[in-house]
Formats: structure tokens, C-alpha cells, sequence
């Protein structure tokens, strides 16, 4: 058979979703009445002789002067009143276009619509099937022809397999010292590349013998062929068969290693990788062999309706032994993933139970898929299916490591020095939150392409031909944008926070503390940096997708106006707020009165303060309800100590004790600092009819007056007994001689 004829059989269906036939469609169609492709065929000789007719008429048309301008005449006044039509029609366009909106398709039209174009599609696919099998020259079974190209066949064969096993063989104590090495990684007494380093080098070993026997098989057949065509085109598709075989089975070997477990890359025992290696290299051999040399050479020797047969038994045999084997084994391979889930980090685990729920549904569909596409294309529906297969593994493959490394980074915690962290308290922290995220998202992103790639793979999607559209480039971009102004906007709010709170800490490199009016400042203008780093980074984004930003920002002014008037307290507050730090009347730490609340001010916003009193209750004070403010640390503060006697006392002599009790003051080391400038001695400010009030002045640091308080009243009260001077007693008189003895006090209230 000529080999254009082998071409023209063994044209590819390059999307697998026109495979869904229904399978007794596809039967009737391959082995129908043949009377019906004879009658087909007599319709292309009729039309071509009435195609010739009318070359001959037309011939004759504009050979005749007159008979040329009648039909110039006649295609003139055809355009004339094509032009006049499309007129009309554009004019009742607009009164037609509610029958137009009416006309609309629903959702149901639009699915049948689809479902019937890829029917029609599928049908066509099988005529032309059909066509090619009946169009196949039809011979005699010469079997003198069949036993000698046989001959030569069975000798390729031999000589194949026999230099490919002895190549290995003798390759078999570098396997073992691969092996050996790997062993040595998987125990952690090597570094961490040398087991993906080892099970890699076998592989290419693997892919290297096997090019060095097809090469040899190459050379072979061009010398051992018997000088026939036929039997050179039979040696090559052996070899084409063997080359894409071989490479399945090495991967293979690379997946379950079977005779060398400290190369098996994932945890399965011994007789586990044994099994499913040993039963999907025959399955995959019978397959491959049946496809790509058996059903060839039968429509070869014999015929293309006794290939179509032989292929048809072949693939269903193995399709519903392939079938049996995975659903026998449903629960086995389940569990060993929910064992290997429970060993994985958490991104892998919820992946590995989703495949142990659904392994057996993929692997069922890969095989029916691979049926029906060896039903349209009988040589080169396994090279796809193993193309794709291959493909996938590889991009599976490429995504778990990369997948792998993220998730052990994320897992992963920064440690800066002890330095540092004095400086930036909430650096570690942040560095720490952010690079796990933004891991997290390039995890996300690895796990859509390796989708994509799938896709692609199996031909369901062009992945290249989508990049290179509009749509595709613009989402790859907005998509990179969007990132990028995503890790400028960390980095950019990390460095100024930073920065800011370096300012904040408590203890810095020159040892100078920022005041409080700074702190203050800076944690009102780290807020409003964050909200303006947000609100900058989200309209961005919006622009990047796609959305216009202008209608939004108009739209939030509108809002912003309507918010001011319907939220006039909350404007005040903060109007109030601006003015009281420009005033500098507060900040963070200082004591304070505010709105008869008096407490340490713990936090300041843009709308409120929080206070801490002296029974550590917190309140919430509103600027706009501060009408007075009273600040205890500004500058400085005075105690007024006031002392009541007795009326009976020198005056002079009670000043005297009481300006030695504050020298006695001034000499305490531990006083001595909160205090500053002079006393200021008032001398008697308040006279009773049994006591007398005398006060003393003295200005202290800032919030330091009452320890000065505590410390000055001890020490009057001792110079006071040392000095005899006593506070005023109360008296008690009695009036009535005859009547009952009622006690009248006698002595006003006594200031203390």
C-alpha cells in the first residue's frame, strides 16, 4: 500500500471532546450497507460533468458581442437592485428591533445549538472515516508475502528487545550505586539534592539507552529489509512503536522504580510498585503494539475494514480490562493517598484526598477517551493520548516542586537580631505576615497555570494561542500590574512604618526619647498613611481590572458631601481634633481633664481620646465634647499646703517650725529633684475661734506635687510634736442646772 493511502488514515482529531460518540452511532456507521458509499461515490463524476457544461456555455456567452453586453446589462440591474435591498432592510431595521430582541436565544437554544453542532461534527468525522475505509484498495490475504515480510519482522523484533535488555543489564551496577545513593539522601546523611539528583539520573540513563537502541534498530533495517519496501515500512513502525512504548514504560519506572525503592520518589512498598508497574507496562505495550503495528499492518496485508475490526476488538478488550483493573483497585489506591495526605504539608494533603475520591473516575475517562479516538485514528490516537500523558506527568510534576518549595518557605519564620528588633518592634512581625502571603498568592498562581498546562495538554484549551490574542495579554498584565503594585505598596508602607515607629521606641540608638507631642503626631500620621495607602493601592487595582475610576471617585465625593451633612458630630470631632494638636493641648500619656473625666491619655484618633482613670476604667472622650481641657504636665505644679492649730499658738513660733520643716524638705535627696525655685510663705490665711490656718507654696516638676505633698506632711507633723504645737480640740459646754445635761457643740467646723 502506497504510504500517502496510510497518511490519509491516520489523520488526527485534534479535539478529544468530539470522541463522545455514542458507540452503537458509531458501529452502524463503519459497518453499514457498502451500497450506500457506492452511490456516494458516483455523485462527484455527475456534478463534474455538469460543471463542464457550464464552462461551455459560459464560454459561449462571452464569445458573442451581444450576448456579452445583454449579461454585463443583466449583473448590473442584479446590483442595482441588491443595493436598493440592503436600503429596505436597513430602514426596517429599526421597526424590526423588537422582533430582533424577541428573537434572542435562551440559554437551552444556546446549549442545543451546541450540542448539535458538535453531533454534526462528530458525524462528519465518522463519513470521512468511513469514506477513507471504504476509498482502501481491497486484495487478496497472500500469505507467501505475509510469512516472508514476517520473517524479517519477527528478526527486528528479536534483535531490538534483545539489545535493549543486554544494554540494561549491563547498566544494572549503576542503577544499584544510584540507588545506593539515594539511600544515603533519604536517610539525611547526604545533602538534600542527591535523591531528586539520583532518581533524575536514572531516568536520562533510561531515555539514553533507549535512544541508543532505536538508533542500532535504525541501522539495522536499512541493511536487513530484504530489499522491499513493504518490509522497511513495517520495521520502521515497529520501531516508532518501541521508541514511544519505551518512553511511557520508563516513565514509568521513574514513578514506581521497582527493583530499586530508594529511587521511588513516592513512599509506596515494594509489592505495591510492583504491581501496578508490571500491569500497566502490559497494558500500555498491548495498547501501543495493537495500535502502531498490529492494526497497520493488517489493513497493509489484508484490508482497511479488517484493520477497523481488529482495532475495534483490540481497544475494547483493553478498555474493559483497563476499566476492571482500576475499579478492582479503588479502595487500595485511595487509602495509600489519604496515607500519603496524612504525611504531606496542608496545601498537599487537601489535594491528595481529592484525588483519592476521584482518581478512579479520570483514570476510567483517560481509557474510554482512548477508545473512541482509536476509532477515528487508528496510528496516531496513541502517540496523542501518550503526548499528552507525558505532558501532563511533566507539568504535574514541575508544579508539585515549585508548589513544594513555596509551602516549606511559607511554613518558614524570618528571625532579624536582637538589635533590629529594639529598633523596628513590629518589623519581624510584618515581614512575617507578608511573605507568607505574598508566597501564598504565587502558590495560587502556580496551581492556575499547571490547570492551564492540563488543559492545553489534552488540547481542550490553547493555552499559546490565547496568550497571544488581546484578552489573553491583557490579563497576563493586569495580572503582573496588579502584583507589582501590590509589593510596592507593602514594601512602601513596611519602610515608612518602620521608620516610624523607630521614632516611636521607647529606647534608641542616641538614647533621646521623642516627646509626647511627637509620638502623638506620628501615630496620627502612621493612620492617615495607612488609609492613604490603601485607598491609593485599591483604585489602582480597580484601573488595572478594567473598571473606570472617575465615575468612582465622583461618586465619592457626592457621598462624602452627603456624609458631612448627615454626619456633622463626627466632622466636628475631627475639625475640633486638628485644632486641639495644633494647640498642642494634649498627648499620648500626659494627665489630663477632659469633660470631667480625669486620667492618662492612652490613645488619640482622628475623632476621639481614650482615657485611663485612677480605678482603670477606660473612656472614649469625642473632641467635639471637650469644651474645657485641664492638663496636669505642662511645665510645671504647685502644692498648697495649708496647716490648722490651735488658736492658743504663737504665730511666730508656728512659722518658724513650719519654714524648718521645708528646709528639712530641701535636704531630702529623694525630693530634692521634683523640686523648683523658692517657697512662697502666705502666713496666716484663715482664723476660727479655736484655730488658725497658716500655707506655704512650693512649685514642683510637672505631676510631682503630690509626692512633694506626702514627703512635706510627714515632716510637719514631726517638727509640729517635737515643738509642742497642737491641732485645735473640740469643746463641749453644758447648759441647765435642773434639767437633763444636752451637750452643745461649741466649735465651728475645722478646716483639715
Amino acid at each position: 500500500m502506497p504510504n500517502n493511502d496510510w497518511n490519509a488514515l491516520s489523520q488526527r482529531h485534534k479535539n478529544p471532546v468530539l470522541l463522545v460518540l455514542p458507540f452503537l452511532i458509531l458501529m452502524l456507521s463503519l459497518f453499514s450497507d457498502f451500497s450506500h458509499a457506492a452511490t456516494t461515490v458516483q455523485a462527484p463524476s455527475q456534478d463534474n460533468n455538469q460543471q463542464k457544461a457550464s464552462y461551455a456555455a459560459l464560454a459561449d456567452i462571452l464569445q458573442d458581442d451581444k450576448s456579452r453586453a445583454e449579461l454585463i446589462a443583466h449583473l448590473r440591474a442584479a446590483a442595482g437592485e441588491s443595493s436598493n435591498s440592503e436600503q429596505t432592510a436597513t430602514q426596517s431595521t429599526t421597526g424590526n428591533s423588537a422582533e430582533k430582541e424577541a428573537e434572542i436565544p435562551s440559554l437551552s437554544d444556546k446549549l442545543a445549538d451546541v450540542s448539535q453542532s458538535y453531533a454534526s461534527m462528530v458525524m462528519q468525522k465518522v463519513q470521512t472515516l468511513k469514506k477513507t475505509i471504504d476509498s482502501g484498495p481491497r486484495q487478496t490475504f497472500d500469505a507467501d508475502r505475509f510469512f516472508h515480510a514476517s520473517g524479517y519482522f519477527i528478526l527486528t523484533v528479536f534483535v531490538t528487545f534483545a539489545l535493549f535488555h543486554l544494554v540494561r543489564m549491563l547498566i544494572g551496577p549503576l542503577y544499584k550505586r544510584l540507588g545506593h545513593w539515594g539511600h544515603h539522601a533519604r536517610l539525611k546523611q547526604a545533602r538534600w539534592y542527591q535523591l531528586p539528583a539520583s532518581i533524575i539520573s536514572a531516568f536520562a540513563i533510561d531515555i539514553a539507552i533507549l535512544l541508543l537502541t532505536v538508533a542500532a534498530g535504525n541501522l539495522f533495517t536499512q541493511y536487513v529489509n530484504g530489499g522491499s519496501a513493504l518490509i522497511a515500512r513495517q520495521q520502521a513502525l515497529f520501531l516508532s512503536a518501541f521508541a514511544v512504548i519505551e518512553f511511557f514504560k520508563a516513565v514509568l519506572r521513574l514513578l514506581f522504580a521497582p527493583n530499586f525503592d530508594y529511587l521511588r520518589p513516592f513512599p509506596l512498598s515494594d509489592k505495591t510498585a510492583s504491581y501496578w508497574n508490571t500491569r500497566l507496562a502490559w497494558v500500555s505495550g498491548l495498547i501501543g503494539y495493537g495500535l502502531m503495528v498490529v492494526v497497520p499492518i493488517v489493513a497493509t496485508q489484508i484490508n482497511y475494514p479488517t484493520a477497523a475490526i481488529v482495532n475495534f476488538v483490540v481497544m475494547l478488550a483493553l478498555t474493559l480490562y483497563a476499566s476492571w483493573l482500576i475499579l478492582h483497585n479503588r479502595k487500595n489506591i485511595r487509602d495509600e493517598f489519604n496515607r500519603l495526605a496524612q504525611n504531606s504539608l496542608a496545601f498537599f494533603s487537601i489535594i491528595l484526598r481529592t484525588l483519592g475520591h476521584i482518581w478512579h473516575i479520570l483514570a476510567v475517562t483517560y481509557f474510554v477517551v482512548l477508545f473512541f479516538l482509536s476509532q477515528f485514528d487508528f496510528a496516531d490516537s496513541l502517540t496523542f493520548m501518550m503526548a499528552s500523558t507525558v505532558k501532563s506527568l511533566a507539568v504535574i510534576v514541575l508544579g508539585a516542586v515549585i508548589s513544594g518549595l513555596l509551602s516549606r518557605w511559607i511554613l518558614k519564620r524570618i528571625t532579624l537580631p536582637e538589635d533590629i528588633n529594639r529598633r523596628y518592634p513590629h518589623l519581624q512581625k510584618r515581614i512575617n505576615s507578608y511573605i507568607p502571603g505574598g508566597l501564598k498568592v504565587l502558590r495560587v498562581l502556580v496551581v492556575l497555570t499547571v490547570t492551564l498546562s492540563l488543559l492545553d495538554a489534552w488540547k481542550i484549551f490553547n493555552l499559546h494561542q490565547w496568550l497571544i490574542t488581546e484578552s489573553g495579554s491583557k490579563v497576563v498584565s493586569s495580572i503582573a500590574h496588579i502584583l507589582f503594585i501590590l509589593f510596592l505598596s507593602v514594601v512602601s508602607w513596611t519602610l515608612l512604618a518602620s521608620i516610624i515607629e523607630h521614632r516611636l521606641a521607647l529606647e534608641m540608638s542616641n538614647g533621646n526619647r521623642p516627646s509626647a507631642r511627637e509620638r502623638t503626631l506620628l501615630t496620627l500620621f502612621r493612620n492617615v498613611l495607612a488609609i492613604v495607602i490603601c485607598t491609593i493601592t485599591i483604585m489602582i487595582i480597580l484601573s488595572q481590572i478594567g473598571l473606570n475610576i472617575a465615575p468612582l471617585l465622583a461618586g465619592a465625593g457626592a457621598l462624602g458631601l452627603a456624609i458631612s451633612f448627615g454626619a456633622q458630630t463626627l466632622v466636628k470631632d475631627v475639625i475640633t481634633g486638628v485644632f486641639i494638636q495644633f494647640e498642642n493641648g494634649m498627648n499620648t500619656g500626659e494627665y489630663v481633664t477632659a469633660m470631667g473625666i480625669t486620667g492618662t491619655v492612652e490613645q488619640m484618633t482622628i475623632r476621639s481620646i481614650g482615657l485611663r482613670d485612677i480605678y482603670g476604667v477606660y473612656h472614649i472622650v469625642p473632641y467635639s465634647s471637650i469644651t474645657t481641657l485641664s492638663n496636669y504636665e505642662r511645665e510645671f505644679g504647685v502644692y498648697r499646703a495649708a496647716y490648722t492649730v490651735s488658736r492658743d499658738e504663737d504665730i511666730d513660733h508656728v512659722n518658724t517650725i513650719l519654714t524648718e520643716a521645708v528646709q528639712a524638705l530641701w535636704q531630702d535627696e529623694n525630693v530634692r529633684g521634683s523640686l523648683l525655685g523658692e517657697p512662697t510663705y502666705q502666713g496666716v490665711v484663715a482664723l476660727a475661734d479655736q484655730s488658725f490656718t497658716v500655707r506655704v507654696l512650693i512649685r514642683t516638676k510637672a505631676l510631682e506635687q503630690w509626692n512633694v505633698q506626702y514627703a512635706l506632711d510627714r515632716l510637719v507633723k514631726i517638727h509640729f510634736e517635737k515643738a509642742g504645737i497642737t491641732m485645735p480640740k473640740q469643746a463641749m459646754k453644758l447648759y441647765g442646772e435642773d434639767g437633763p445635761h444636752r451637750p452643745k457643740p461649741d466649735v465651728s467646723a475645722l478646716e483639715s
